[in-house]
């Protein structure tokens, strides 16, 4: 809902605005609602919990027209970053991870973070072959990535899922 305009205004009095920004002062909302119809545009009130609610005399279409059109605006020029996630096994072989790490690049480059996700519930080798395998993979990982990523955090070690999470470089 909108700002209260023209008959909607139940206020005896009002601080009017002219529609060139002159403050005109209080008076009786019946003539500030004249002098609007007058010059062929709205009383808009802009402020309702002053002594005297402000009210402005202005075109009501077109200012809701440059507020929609401002809030276009902002909503195109907002850029939105999305957490992309790829998966890895911790003794993946070095050509799959090169491929892996292709769809790494691409993320990166479209100005996404990326979340490195390794699995390991249900996997008996990662607790054979020590626990080492992890974080020497994550090494490996951030050695490829090199300058064109950060990392940004980095998953504790009692979490069920270990992971990392790289953002862009800027």
């Amino acid at each position: 809902m909108g700002p209260r305009i023209n008959n909607k205004i139940f206020a005896k009095s009002v601080q009017v605005i002219s529609s060139e920004g002159q403050n005109l002062g209080i008076m009786p909302t019946a003539q500030a609602l004249q002098m609007a119809t007058d010059d062929g545009l709205d009383l808009v009130e802009i402020n309702a919990n002053a002594d005297a609610p402000i009210v402005k005399i202005m075109d009501y279409g077109k200012f809701k027209y440059e507020q929609k059109k401002r809030a276009s605006e902002a909503r195109k020029n907002q850029k939105t970053i999305d957490v992309k996630e790829v998966w890895v096994k911790p003794f993946i072989e070095d050509n799959d991870l090169n491929i892996k790490m292709k769809k790494v690049f691409e993320f990166l480059g479209e100005g996404n973070k990326v979340k490195i996700a390794v699995m390991t519930h249900g996997s008996k080798k990662v607790l054979a072959r020590g626990k080492d395998a992890i974080p020497a993979l994550f090494a490996k990982i951030l050695e490829i990535i090199g300058d064109k990523g950060t990392l940004e955090t980095k998953s504790k070690p009692e979490d069920r899922t270990k992971s990392i999470l790289i953002s862009p470089v800027k």
